[in-house]
């Protein structure tokens, strides 16, 4: 078994690889001009180092940095050839490609950079960070109460861009010595000011329930998926005949478990039948780049622990999430998981009850108007994104100020001296 174990990871190897200078050509191949920034003007970096199995993470601020890019100079920086071709095709934003630490360099030497936003916590963002003549600035790529969002990582940022006092408490109660009146500012959740996109159905009389299940984790006190769990959720919405089932999984749902991946695919093929049954159904198995549309419509949200609860719950509609059923799984109830619509496993099956009942409770209702506020602020469309361009602006002006201060020496030392060329082959 060591051996076959072994020969897998060997051909994984040589398999991305393969695929990395496949993309490396089929880039080089490409003109990439129409997205690339002027020359000497970029303002606001945003740095993605990942490869295209969490493009899931960059593609939540496209709306808020194309909003952006109308008043300041922004481009996305990434790594990853792979990378590089989807956003070419998907963002209007101006994208970077700097694959090797010295394409990084010179960008950096070439442009005003005032502000690096992440949206992960990466290990090669510090591949960006070592560079001290800018702000670096932690944006997320959601709001949740997992133990992602109160990381020790959190103090690698000069500051954080986070939702509402929710996120304030939440790193208050973590974080030992954390500055949350200097560090942490409050923006709101920007994302929701652009949740559009055309339905892949016809609006009827159905009623739209959204199951958005998370992955199965990496470790026990993050098994927060449901997929296997709730099994029985899909097909008891599926034999009413009366709802429209969207399923959004996590992207990397069964990349750890098997058994997690099987139930995945069970559920996707219980879609396609029930299509096959009835085909003005109009079910959806969702695996698209656009995230937005899904929470708008959605009559009814299903979702696990994830920023997806978040998400939803900045549009003040009907939640339900999901109870973890592994007894170590980590659930702070401290803020909003404290007053949820639960959903167990015992209850997946009688689902159209549950369904039924927060649609028409008024005191859920309540709940849901308060904790998007203590989540969010100013929910009002548009207000999260004056809130982040404001936010970007305060600390391009303390940019400025600092640039004045302390003016940069005459001569500069190589950040590529010390650092492999090349980003990893395994990001394709």
């Amino acid at each position: 078994m060591p051996l076959t174990r072994d020969l897998g990871l060997a051909y994984g190897l040589v398999k991305r690889a393969w695929t990395s200078r496949v993309n490396r050509r089929t880039l080089a191949s490409r003109d990439t001009s129409a997205k690339a920034p002027r020359p000497g003007t970029v303002q606001v970096a945003v740095y993605f180092a990942d490869g295209p199995v969490n493009l899931y993470q960059i593609r939540q601020w496209y709306g808020p940095l194309e909003h952006l890019a109308k008043t300041r100079s922004v481009a996305i920086v990434v790594r990853s050839p792979a990378t590089m071709l989807a956003l070419l095709d998907e963002s209007s934003v101006p994208v970077v490609y700097a694959r090797q630490v010295v394409d990084l360099e010179a960008f950096v030497e070439s442009n005003p950079v005032a502000m690096t936003l992440y949206v992960n916590q990466n290990s090669r963002n510090f591949q960006m960070m070592r560079y001290g003549r800018m702000w670096h600035v932690f944006v997320n790529h959601g709001e949740s109460d997992k133990m992602y969002m109160t990381t020790n990582q959190f103090k690698a940022y000069d500051y954080a861009f986070v939702a509402g006092k929710a996120a304030l408490q939440r790193l208050g109660s973590k974080l030992w010595d954390y500055d949350l009146d200097t560090r942490a500012i409050m923006i709101g959740r920007p994302q929701a000011d652009h949740f559009e996109g055309r339905l892949p159905y016809t609006p009827d009389e159905r009623l739209v329930v959204l199951y958005a299940p998370t992955w199965e984790g990496d470790r026990p006190a993050a098994a927060y998926g449901s997929i296997a769990s709730h099994a029985a959720l899909v097909p008891a919405l599926l034999a009413t005949g009366r709802h429209r089932v969207v399923y959004r999984p996590h992207p990397r749902s069964g990349v750890v478990d098997p058994a997690y991946r099987a139930a995945h695919e069970a559920t996707v093929r219980a879609l396609e039948e029930a299509n096959r049954r009835d085909p003005g159904a109009g079910h959806v198995y969702d695996d698209g780049p656009d995230l937005g549309w899904q929470l708008a419509a959605a009559d009814v949200a299903i979702t696990d622990i994830s920023a997806m609860v978040y998400d939803r719950l900045a549009t003040g509609r009907p939640l339900l999430v999901c109870r973890p059923v592994s007894p170590e799984a980590d659930v702070d109830e401290g803020g909003y998981l404290g007053a949820a619509e639960w959903l167990t496993a015992d209850e997946a099956g009688d689902v159209v009850a549950q369904v039924e009942r927060v649609l028409g409770d008024e005191e859920a209702r309540a709940r849901l108007d308060f904790w998007a506020e203590h989540h969010f602020g100013d929910t009002t469309r548009g207000r999260a994104t004056e809130r982040f361009e404001e936010a970007v602006g305060l600390l391009v002006d303390r940019w400025h100020e600092f640039d004045a201060r302390f003016p940069a020496p005459d001569e500069t030392t190589s950040a590529a001296s010390d650092e492999t060329l090349a980003i990893d082959d395994t990001d394709v």
